[in-house]
């Protein structure tokens, strides 16, 4: 309704009286459970959707005048769509659909048009947390009858950041295979990434070493000749031998540094470190374990553990551990791959639809108040 003007002494008629209570600020609220369409008598009042499914609010053509307004929300889970209810008149605005708990004005610039405000601008970026698994180091495998380094851990990274309507590329990292006949120090792993990256683990080493990487991979060598050097808030040092051949020293880890050989008994693999983005406490980045002579030593989690005077085991998949380091001519095991996991508060994404490739699912998993996905293997994340 237009502002009207008043002279000093004027009765106004009650027809006046009941168009001054049009677009008042003290909204009588009407609560709708199914589609509904506006009527003449909606002018000024709250219409409230509040159906658990989807509804259209239809908007028809010389129902209003120029000026005249209402307010429109919605308490339901349904979505809630305000729609021209014939070609007769345009309905326009940022957005014309409304989520749980969103609302706006419905203004009408004349009877064949209207716009709709809704209470804020659209919805275009994404906080997210997210967890970041490189792929492990193999274990190594000694040219004599003695025994080898634990991989090295793949990188454990988590962070936080804002990402926007785009498609982003995840990718996991392969393990590093462990020695064979032919290759004594075991490969590296390689790295996986998500707004940051976690670098593959460093391949156990026989007498030269082991390798640096995310986390260090365990050495036999002599004493002075130590295990491969990890990166700082990624991983630590790998272990060494005691210099007697006997035994090695076991893969650094994301949360501690891998044990030295001691005598005939393998170095255990650096301790891992636990996250519960996915909804389940899981240990990733944990060093294998160095080869023995007589024992071999004890994994981190989800690492290989080293052999007792045979083959290192291989770490598990998807948890970035170092594979086991071997002991009398047999092969290291395989470091684990990685794994990246991106959450965030559902209720962050409403306007949002955000969707999957390559991850465990295509759509969002709930867990509490979070969305996640989960990547085992290389894809892509997308938000539209």
């Amino acid at each position: 309704m237009a502002i009207q003007t008043f002279s000093s002494g004027q009765t106004l008629t009650a027809q006046q009286m009941n168009d001054l209570q049009k677009n008042d600020y003290n909204q009588t609220v009407s609560a709708k459970t199914t589609s509904y369409t506006l009527v003449a008598g909606d002018v000024g009042t709250h219409v409230q959707m509040t159906a658990a499914t989807a509804t259209t609010i239809s908007v028809p053509a010389a129902t209003f005048a120029a000026g005249d307004s209402l307010f429109i929300s919605s308490q339901g889970a349904g979505v809630v769509t305000i729609a021209a209810a014939s070609t007769a008149i345009t309905v326009t605005g940022l957005s014309t659909t409304l989520n749980q708990t969103g609302g706006g004005t419905l203004r009408f610039q004349s009877s064949s048009a209207c716009t709709f405000f809704s209470g804020g601008a659209a919805v275009s970026t994404l906080s997210v947390d997210f967890l970041v698994v490189g792929g492990g180091g193999g274990g190594a495998r000694n040219a004599t009858s003695t025994s080898a380094g634990g991989g090295g851990a793949g990188g454990f990274v988590t962070g936080s950041g804002f990402i926007g309507k785009s498609t982003y590329t995840v990718k996991v990292g392969a393990g590093g295979t462990g020695a064979t006949v032919n290759n004594f120090i075991g490969k590296n792993g390689t790295a996986s990434g998500f707004i940051n990256a976690a670098n593959g683990g460093g391949g156990g080493g026989d007498g030269y070493g082991g390798r640096d990487g995310a986390s260090g991979g365990g050495s036999t060598g002599g004493v002075g000749i130590p295990g491969g050097v990890g990166i700082s808030g990624e991983g630590n040092n790998g272990g060494e031998g005691p210099g007697n051949q006997q035994s090695a020293g076991g893969g650094g880890g994301s949360a501690g540094v891998g044990g030295n050989g001691v005598t005939t008994s393998g170095g255990a693999g650096g301790t891992a470190t636990s996250n519960d983005y996915n909804g389940t406490s899981t240990t990733y980045s944990g060093g294998g374990g160095g080869g023995g002579n007589t024992t071999g030593g004890t994994a981190g989690g989800g690492a290989g553990n080293g052999g007792s005077a045979g083959a290192g085991s291989a770490a598990t998949a998807n948890r970035g551990g170092g594979g086991g380091g071997s002991s009398g001519q047999t092969n290291g095991g395989n470091g684990g791959s990685g794994r990246v996991i991106i959450r965030y508060l559902t209720a962050d994404s409403t306007g949002l639809t955000v969707s999957a490739s390559g991850a465990t699912s295509a759509t969002p998993t709930i867990n509490g108040v979070y969305s996640y996905f989960q990547f085992d293997a290389t894809g892509s994340l997308t938000v539209a």
